[in-house]
């Protein structure tokens, strides 16, 4: 499989500090942070609770924030001083430490370096500077801008495996580290998570899904099989995390019953009398609030009761494979709708939301008469997206992150960030890396 890389030429970490925030859950961060270490930057690590303190593994260049949360700013402030930090690294651009620290490290003209989920996912992971999501630079790129740098380049977009390859990696780490945050967090009592729920909520939640594994993919298995076999047309709704990011920051919702509300609704009213409406839930939905049960309520609601149906989790590609089109709020799971070349509604703001691609049409006009989208101009944007955000690996399995880690530190190090390095000519020939399925 290809995957991007950079021309460097003798770029080493000489002269760079780098300072790590929240990471993903688990040793990522710990990793990338050794690898730095080895191209001659320095690294420190701030942690704000003992989980972040569990899966960094050196007490040295460790630097604890016990403070209550509101004088976070200026302590990142006097970090940077004292540790003359050129660098800073994190994940995810909203929760409010990072939000602070990213504006004021782009006022001190400090290079930020933000990890995500792919927008490709599940075999790739974004890298970017300054913002991902709703404050990526590609927000304000259009497909033609995409097309005109793609003109000297002529590689053909790699194929993505069809399941999220380290989920179970995914779901032990993030029950591991809400553990120790919910028992081992004494010196961390001004905590504050970046989630509306109790740390301890949280890791019941973790614990029952990993317990419930089992259960959830027999019932995963059967209303799939039913869905598919059941020989009428149906229209799919591509849930995500009510307490994402994305949802939360980049979208006309605040609580996912609006959304659901909005969607029922408009199936009501458009949809033909034949056609269905199936639901998916995020591959980590973990019941804090009963989908299930809100979904039901609405399908009564709008007489439509008997042509609702709703899927926990698990692989997209089967659904996929029968749907007339799709709607989300801005999930990237969006992405392999459009690479099937159909329909998409779109709610919130995102990368991917291309008038070229995305439907704007009313909802339930959607519903009874979808527009395709311009493949054309969706092969291109993925294109794009392959040779310069996106890199062929994953933060949770040993195998992901080795993969992973033979491109990133290169583009961490890179003077220019991988949308620059792409239309000035300094994007190295890309790599041939296997794909596991």
């Amino acid at each position: 499989m290809c995957s991007v890389g950079y021309f460097m030429g003798n770029e080493t970490g000489a002269n760079r500090h780098f300072l790590f925030l929240q990471g993903p859950h688990g040793p990522f961060f710990h990793k990338l942070g050794r690898m730095l270490t080895a191209s001659g930057a320095k690294v420190w690590r701030v942690g704000f609770n003992a989980g972040d303190r569990a899966f960094w593994f050196g007490a040295k260049n460790f630097i604890s924030f016990e403070d209550p949360q509101e004088t976070w700013p200026d302590r990142f402030d006097a970090i940077v001083d004292e540790n003359k930090i050129t660098d800073i690294v994190l994940y995810g651009d909203t929760r409010f430490i990072h939000a602070e620290a990213v504006k004021r490290a782009k006022a001190a003209n400090i290079t930020v370096h933000v990890f995500e989920e792919g927008y490709l996912r599940p075999f790739w992971v974004t890298y970017e500077r300054d913002g991902t999501n709703g404050h990526s630079k590609l927000m304000d790129m259009t497909v033609d801008a995409m097309r005109r740098t793609l003109d000297n380049t002529e590689l053909t977009s790699p194929e993505a495996p069809t399941h999220w390859g380290d989920m179970r990696q995914h779901v032990f780490y993030g029950a591991l580290y809400h553990w120790f945050v919910m028992f081992r967090n004494k010196a961390y009592a001004n905590f504050k998570p970046h989630r509306d729920l109790s740390v301890t909520h949280e890791f019941r939640l973790y614990l029952r899904r990993m317990l419930m594994m089992p259960a959830y993919r027999a019932s995963r298995i059967f209303n799939t099989w039913k869905i598919t076999n059941g020989g009428y047309p149906y229209h799919l709704v591509l849930l995500q995390l009510e307490h994402d990011s994305s949802f939360q920051m980049h979208s006309p919702f605040k609580e996912m019953p609006e959304f659901l509300d909005v969607v029922v609704k408009g199936f009501a009213k458009g949809a033909p009398s034949h056609h269905h409406l199936v639901f998916k839930a995020h591959p980590l939905e973990n019941g804090r609030i009963s989908m299930r049960k809100a979904i039901a309520k609405l399908s009564r609601k709008y007489g439509v009761e008997n042509r609702v149906h709703y899927v926990r989790g698990g692989k997209l590609a089967q659904l996929l494979d029968h749907t007339r089109g799709a709607i989300t709020v801005n999930s990237t799971a969006a992405q392999q709708v459009l690479r099937r070349g159909l329909p998409l509604k779109v709610f919130g703001d995102a990368v991917f939301a291309k008038p070229e691609f995305v439907s704007t049409q009313p909802l339930s006009e959607f519903f009874a008469r979808p527009n395709r989208p311009n493949m054309r101009a969706y092969k291109e944007y993925r294109q794009y997206l392959l040779e310069t955000s996106q890199i062929a690996g994953g933060f949770y399995s040993a195998r992901g992150r080795r993969q992973l880690m033979r491109q990133v530190v290169d583009m961490m190090l890179a003077p220019q960030d991988p949308y620059v390095a792409l239309e000035t000519g300094n994007a190295a020939p890309r790599q041939q890396l296997r794909v596991v399925n």
